[in-house]
C-alpha cells in the first residue's frame, strides 16, 4: 500500500525484506510515540484539572522515547533521509560521490555495531543488577536491550544500504 507522504515524495514504500522490516519498524516507533503524547496530554490535563499528573509521567516518556529514536533510525538510512554534506564534492563525478556514500554508510555501519554491543552490555548488567527507574520501579535492562537489538538492525540495514549503492542503485 503507497501512503499519500510516499506519493507526495515520489517515494515507493520498500519492497525487499530489510526495507519492510525498516518501515514496520519505524512504524512501531510512531505508535510508541503516538502513546506517549496522548499520556502526556492526559498528564497535563489532570494536573490542571485535578493537581496531580500521571506519577512517573517523564521516566515513562524517557524509556518511550529511546525505544522510539531507536526504532526510526533504520528506516531513515534506508531512504537516505541522514544529514549529509557535500561542500568540496558537488562537482565531483557521480562514481566518486557514490564511494564516498558507501564509505559513510560502512563508517555508520561500524559505529551502529559499536552502539548495539555497548547497549548490549549495558542491558545484560541492567537486567542482572536490576535496575529501575526511581518513581516507578520499572526495571530499564529491557528496553536498553530493546534499543539494542534496534542498534543490530541498523547495523545490518547500513550494509544493506552501502551493498545496494555499490552496485550503482540509490
Amino acid at each position: 500500500m503507497v501512503h499519500d507522504l510516499d506519493r507526495a515524495r515520489g517515494d515507493e514504500p520498500p519492497r525487499d525484506p530489510i526495507g519492510r522490516a525498516a518501515r514496520a519498524l519505524a512504524v512501531f516507533g510512531g505508535a510508541v510515540m503516538l502513546v506517549t503524547a496522548a499520556m502526556v496530554t492526559l498528564s497535563v490535563l489532570s494536573r490542571w484539572l485535578f493537581r496531580t499528573g500521571i506519577n512517573g509521567d517523564f521516566e515513562m516518556v524517557q524509556i518511550a522515547t529511546a525505544v522510539a529514536v531507536f526504532a526510526f533510525l533504520p528506516l531513515c538510512q534506508w531512504g537516505r533521509g541522514n544529514v549529509f554534506v557535500d561542500t568540496f564534492t558537488l562537482k565531483a563525478p557521480a562514481r566518486f560521490n557514490r564511494g564516498l556514500d558507501v564509505l559513510w554508510d560502512l563508517v555508520y555501519a561500524g559505529f551502529a555495531l559499536l552502539i548495539a554491543w555497548r547497549l548490549g552490555l549495558g542491558a545484560y548488567d541492567a537486567i542482572s543488577s536490576r535496575t529501575s527507574s526511581m518513581v516507578l520501579a520499572i526495571p530499564i535492562g529491557w528496553a536498553i536491550a530493546v534499543t539494542a537489538a534496534m542498534a543490530a538492525f541498523l547495523f545490518i540495514v547500513t550494509l544493506a544500504t552501502a551493498n545496494r549503492l555499490r552496485r550503482g542503485a540509490k
